[in-house]
């Protein structure tokens, strides 16, 4: 069975701590900033702009996981590291991977 995209008890967790409404206003947020981030992923990419890419990377890492996206966030974490080594190489396929992983 694959893991499901978003992890309930992070989700439940924040609904928890505050009302139903501002977490849907968090997943409104997130769901309207992401493509705009996933833009700068490519756009930085292009540019070799290192620390842009980073910056986007840890974005979405951050905004993933406090919405529970386990997963995306991991894979961001991973494009976040690439831009704080400097290396970029390899990175294409993975931004395309993480944008594939948002549209589920």
């Amino acid at each position: 069975m694959p893991e499901p995209v978003i992890d309930r008890a992070t989700l439940e967790g924040l609904a928890s701590t505050t009302d139903k409404e501002f977490v849907g206003e968090l997943i409104d947020t997130f769901l309207e900033d992401a493509p705009t981030l996933l833009a700068a992923l490519s756009s930085t990419l292009e540019g070799q702009d290192a620390e842009g890419f980073r910056r986007a990377a840890h974005s979405l890492k951050s905004n993933g996981a406090s919405l529970g996206a386990m997963a995306f966030s991991g894979s961001a974490k991973e494009l976040e590291r690439m831009g704080k080594a400097g290396d970029l190489n390899g990175a294409a396929g993975k931004v395309e991977s993480l944008r594939a992983e948002f549209d589920q």
